[in-house]
């Protein structure tokens, strides 16, 4: 799946992405839009990860959703 899907989508998606990442508040998810950088930055922020270990988490995932 790519992310344009999740941006279209976010609202919907929003749900998935606090199940898997419960840190990250859902009004900290409105505030994204759907955006991948500030999406991926709040995990970089929440989860001490560093860019590159973000972004692969976050393809993984999206890989897992088809």
């Amino acid at each position: 799946m790519d992310w344009n899907r999740i941006e279209g989508n976010w609202k919907q998606f929003s749900g998935m992405i606090r199940e898997k990442w419960g840190e990250i508040t859902d009004d900290e998810l409105d505030k994204m839009e759907g955006k991948r950088e500030q999406f991926e930055g709040k995990l970089q922020e929440k989860y001490g990860m560093g860019k590159d270990a973000v972004k692969k988490t976050v393809d993984d995932w999206l890989n897992t959703l088809g």
